[in-house]
């Protein structure tokens, strides 16, 4: 048998950037408790609103399935004597089974070795019911919350207060203790336009009955609401509303009944740079803004309201007194800041610590400006402009904008640099030393641009790497992990050719370090960039193997790696690779026994007597040739094609040639052999790496 179950969770606001992994995770833990109880279940809803979380489960077993416990006694041969009378090994299994003595004659089995006393024993299954409580405790205390509250004088401890449970299951009310409540079929709708108290029906109707009270349950249900209604209504004055996806996914986890709302501010405060409006009706108000066919800024915003007015002019006057002193406020920011120059705020960077070791925001300026004039011989940038963008690359952090919207570093930079008269790539580097921020963000587009950019986040690597705080587990206050992928994608993205020990030690200079120090530092550090590659392979769907067949080389030029990745990856998909990566194997085992670390004698072709090792010697002789230009282009993926010609000639080598020949002179001639051809395959990758041994 079978039932649909319900159980919804009360509280008070929740956090609205959490909701959606609330619920997510709720609802994962509720299954893998009824999985991990044999319970089975059909369709699953999750329901994410900001005064609850809700899970219905469709058809979920009534009762846990019975089990068979099979108890296994000693064998009879210890069970019992030579007069067939039990040993206290058999009396002790009898005990504990509740079996008498006489039994246990009868409850002798063969285990597929050897006859042992046996019991078989049915437990029947739970019922559904009396595991919920344990279930649901266990889920909700599982959720991810970083900090929970205590309410009242209760001790029990969530992400908000909670003030109702429902609990619905076998057509009955379930009445369980779930947060220090006693759960039951009542629920409550919308805070203002609801009914009260709402008695839940049946899972079923759960849906519908809050929907009667103004509260769309279903997150996904009132995010296409909210999306549909704001576009719509941008129409009316002919344009478009930027329908940014977390703010979506705030403003619905804000709303149960949402009703958007169309406001206006002044033109005037259009002179103002569009990010910094953006930004205090996004960040601030939760407003979506609006442009035009242009993708200007219309002097207009839409809101999301909670409540159905009867008079909604009251609520759009409301949140356009809200914005406009934010708005005047942005306005005089940006009319203030401007009366002081980028440079003149330099001075005002040392009062500004970046880090206690490190010194103050004004000397990691003068860090960051020498490293950029060192690496614009590299990136292609002008070296003056270049150290100029690295001299005011964070004098906008001192300006009221940014002090007020912080979002807004770099962006004001490059307005500012403009006012101030400084060239345009200067201006657009100052945006662009903060790019990428995330994982799929655009890169900097000019040179001086990406130079700043990797100037920036090497000197940062390199500094809290110089004072012994490395990232560890998921603490990670200087992003490094970000600064890492961000220098790779930039290299890779531009294709910028500098091998990243240079790069490192050249930031690693305008440190104050001693030999020993230097040298652990620029280490440490480049371990750390080169291990970032691993997972940006990872999730390309590059394997393990072909990452590890060139990192296991120790290249360090980010362009030449992932051009042997990517070569040795298109090298797997040739018929010929699974045989020659096999062969390189053995050719490597046979070399580290043979030879270790030592070097063979040059390869005589005179002692060359067989035909197959005479054959595969001529092929390598005139690859070693071919490939030389290819190795000097990095063509590797043409140099690996050529390479697989090889994989008859080295068949037939070890079908016909003994490697280990008791003549000592041939034998090391063939070592010889064999180390040129591995060497021929090293000069890309250890594919001997491709050996998985599967």
């Amino acid at each position: 048998m079978s039932s649909d179950f319900l159980f919804e969770l009360g509280t008070e606001e929740l956090p609205p950037k959490a909701l959606l992994r609330l619920s997510e995770a709720l609802t994962s833990g509720l299954l893998k408790g009824f999985e991990s109880a044999n319970l089975a279940f059909d369709e699953v809803s999750s329901f994410a609103a900001p005064r609850r979380l809700a899970v219905l489960v469709r058809n979920l077993d009534v009762k846990a399935p019975d089990n068979e416990v099979v108890n296994w006694g000693p064998p009879t041969k210890v069970a019992f004597d030579g007069s067939g009378s039990p040993t206290k090994a058999a009396q002790a299994f009898a005990t504990k089974n509740n079996l008498a003595l006489p039994e246990l004659a009868n409850n002798v089995e063969h285990d597929g070795k050897q006859e042992k006393l046996c019991v078989r024993k049915t437990e029947e299954g739970k019922a559904t019911a009396s595991l919920l409580s344990d279930l649901i405790n266990t889920a909700l205390l599982g959720l991810p919350i970083a900090k929970r509250m205590s309410w009242g004088s209760s001790k029990e401890l969530f992400v908000r207060p909670v003030q109702w449970a429902v609990l619905l299951f076998d057509g009955k009310t379930c009445e369980e203790s779930i947060l220090g409540i006693t759960s039951s079929n009542v629920s409550q709708g919308h805070r203002f336009h609801g009914s009260g108290d709402i008695t839940i029906k049946t899972p079923l109707s759960y849906e519908q009955q809050l929907k009667d009270n103004f509260v769309i349950a279903c997150f996904a249900d009132r995010r296409a609401m909210i999306r549909k209604g704001v576009a719509s209504l941008a129409k009316t004055i002919n344009g478009s509303a930027v329908l940014d996806d977390a703010l979506l996914d705030e403003v619905s986890a804000l709303n149960e009944w949402p009703v958007p709302l169309m406001g206006h501010f002044e033109e005037h405060f259009l002179e103002v740079p569009s990010e910094a409006l953006i930004s205090s009706m996004k960040e601030h108000q939760k407003y979506f803004h609006l442009i035009d066919d242009n993708d200007q800024l219309l002097p207009a915003f839409i809101t999301v309201a909670n409540i159905e007015s009867s008079d909604p002019s009251q609520v759009i006057a409301g949140n356009e007194r809200v914005i406009r002193p934010r708005l005047a406020d942005a306005a005089f920011f940006y009319r203030n800041d401007r009366l002081v120059s980028l440079e003149q705020r330099r001075e005002t960077l040392k009062k500004v610590v970046f880090q206690d070791k490190l010194g103050s925001v004004f000397d990691k300026t003068v860090r960051v400006s020498s490293l950029c004039s060192q690496l614009a011989s590299f990136t292609g940038a002008d070296g003056a402009l270049a150290r100029r963008a690295g001299e005011l690359c964070k004098s906008d952090l001192v300006t009221d904008m940014v002090g007020e919207f912080a979002d807004l570093q770099g962006v004001m930079g490059r307005y500012y640099a403009v006012h101030d008269g400084e060239q345009s790539d200067v201006a657009e580097a100052l945006l662009e030393q903060y790019l990428p921020r995330f994982s799929g963000d655009k890169i900097p587009t000019n040179n001086v641009g990406m130079t700043l950019s990797l100037a920036d986040k090497l000197d940062t690597l390199v500094g809290i790497f110089s004072i012994g705080q490395p990232p560890s587990g998921s603490r990670d206050p200087f992003a490094l992990r970000r600064a890492s992928l961000g220098i790779l994608r930039i290299i890779l993205d531009r294709k910028i050719n500098i091998d990243l020990p240079e790069a490192i030690s050249l930031a690693a200079a305008n440190f104050d370090l001693d030999a020993s120090s230097l040298d652990k530092t620029c280490k440490q550090v480049l371990t750390y960039v080169l291990e970032r590659f691993r997972s940006w392979y990872r999730d390309e769907g590059v394997s393990a193997e072909v990452f590890l067949s060139v990192s296991i080389l120790g290249f360090t030029n980010p362009l030449d790696i992932d051009a042997r990745i990517k070569a040795v990856a298109q090298f797997c998909l040739l018929p010929e690779a699974d045989a020659l990566s096999s062969a390189n194997k053995r050719v490597s085992n046979i070399l580290a026994k043979q030879l270790g670390t030592r070097m063979p004698e040059p390869l005589t072709q005179a002692l060359l007597v067989e035909s197959a090792e005479k054959s595969l010697a001529q092929k390598i002789i005139a690859l070693e040739d071919s490939c030389n230009p290819l190795l000097a282009c990095r063509d590797y993926n043409t140099l690996l094609q050529e390479l697989s010609s090889l994989r008859a000639p080295v068949d037939h080598f070890f079908d016909e040639v003994m490697v280990m020949s008791e003549d000592s002179v041939l034998r090391e001639n063939r070592l010889s052999l064999l180390k040129r051809l591995r060497d021929l395959f090293l000069n890309v990758a250890d594919i001997s790496q491709l050996v998985t041994g599967k």
